[in-house]
């Protein structure tokens, strides 16, 4: 049954602190709709969202949903971590929608710039935003993270452009049918669902099937999980390689970063934009909130930074763009790791991650949607990391780590970074920082 959304006045959101679900809450915040939700925990979106106008309740159960709910909108992992409440959620009276439904939803009949990829959707995305912004394109755009400036992670524009963040869990970004699709690369990942790389890259495949007549497609058509798939398409095809001598000194350090910058150029072109607005939008671009984020400073002047790096390859590359900015001090990196199955999967590939740092202390797997796996540890990890001949060690909790950053002297050579997609954060929220 299709949607009429003009008929919804009430909302119910399960979940709906997740990053990508809380930019369609805020959505309906914004048409006048009566917005309610659920989510397990409280956090900077949830409180976000509470001050925009939703009633938010922490917890989880179909009974939390609100008498005279017109539409339910899911996040899809509740499928995984909680069955029974999925079943009643799709069986029940009240319309229900997935988040992946919903942007098909609300992208219908938009020209939808769809960002993909393993790495690299966030600020490729938000680079895009920033640009079509400044050229005074007036975008609606969907972002994995919180922009900087406006601490959200919904643009809301009046034009027909609509750029979004579109993930491949589970095939979510199969309900997006965009203009221009640009992957900016293809890795191993999600393999609690994929059964290997092969099936991510059919996933792609499809994906770029769905590109609409006359569009586009950004990527580096040599990446040697690309090539293979793109080798018969019909749309045209704009290599974003070719535009990294164009990409002028970020403000972001890092080869990813210039990597995404000229992506985001590539669509700039694509659209119109004149090359020198384009390249002074992403000179400027200052990052989003947890990709490799500066805190603040100490009192002695140790560095905090806050990163969502959680995939091998964005943990080198982390590493990479901080080695760039402090060549000559510590590196101590606080990671938890996001999902026992992608730990197990990727497993040599995070051991090795963090040979461009200096001590590493692991915190105790992000479960998120999966049951604990005792073959994945922080202690296994931390020992395979020492292994290597760095310094590593192993949290057994969150307060274990709080009380030894709360009690050990840190100096003006040394760079903290808590990293990983789940609370890592948690553990320097202590650290008294004079200046954000």
């Amino acid at each position: 049954m299709e949607l009429d959304l003009f008929k919804i006045k009430k909302v119910f959101f399960v979940g709906i602190g997740g990053i990508g679900i809380s930019a369609i809450a805020r959505m309906m915040l914004l048409e006048g709709k009566e917005v309610h939700g659920s989510d397990m925990s409280e956090g900077e979106v949830v409180q976000e969202l509470r001050n925009a106008g939703a009633e938010i309740t922490i917890g989880q159960g179909f009974e939390l949903i609100s008498e005279g709910t017109d539409l339910i909108i899911y996040t899809i992992a509740i499928e995984s971590y909680d069955p029974d409440l999925y079943e009643k959620v799709v069986t029940s009276l009240i319309p229900a929608r997935s988040y992946p439904e919903m942007l098909e939803v609300v992208t219908k009949g938009k020209n939808t710039i769809a960002i993909s990829g393993t790495h690299g959707k966030t600020t490729t995305t938000a680079m895009i935003a920033k640009i079509l912004m400044d050229a005074s394109k007036d975008p609606t755009v969907i972002i994995g993270s919180l922009l900087k400036g406006t601490n959200s992670n919904l643009i809301s524009g009046k034009s027909n452009l609509f750029v979004v963040e579109a993930c491949e869990y589970r095939r979510s970004f199969l309900h997006i049918h965009p203009k221009i699709l640009v992957i900016v690369n293809i890795e191993a990942d999600h393999l609690d669902y994929y059964k290997d790389l092969s099936d991510i890259k059919d996933a792609f495949s499809e994906m770029i099937s769905q590109i609409g007549e006359g569009g586009a497609l950004v990527c580096d058509p040599n990446h040697e999980n690309i090539a293979s798939i793109i080798s018969d398409i019909k749309c045209k095809v704009i290599n974003y390689t070719k535009y990294l001598e164009s990409v002028p000194k970020l403000s972001v350090p890092g080869e990813h970063n210039r990597i995404d910058a000229a992506a985001a150029l590539a669509v700039a072109e694509e659209l119109g934009i004149k090359k020198e607005e384009a390249e002074k939008s992403v000179q400027k671009f200052q990052g989003t909130w947890r990709r490799l984020e500066k805190r603040g400073e100490t009192r002695d002047g140790t560095i905090l930074y806050d990163d969502y790096a959680h995939h091998p390859t964005e943990i080198k590359a982390s590493l990479q763009a901080l080695r760039e900015l402090y060549p000559n001090k510590k590196l101590i990196i606080i990671f938890q790791s996001h999902l026992y199955s992608r730990t197990k999967s990727l497993w040599e590939g995070f051991v090795s991650a963090f040979d461009g740092a200096d001590q590493v202390f692991i915190l105790p797997v992000y479960a998120a949607r999966e049951l604990f796996d005792p073959t994945v540890s922080p202690e296994k990890l931390a020992e395979a990391i020492a292994g290597r001949g760095k310094e590593a060690r192993a949290f057994a909790d969150f307060d274990e780590g709080i009380k030894y950053f709360n009690e050990t002297k840190f100096g003006e050579n040394d760079v903290i970074v808590t990293m990983g997609a789940g609370e890592a954060y948690k553990v320097a929220e202590g650290l008294e920082l004079t200046n954000k």
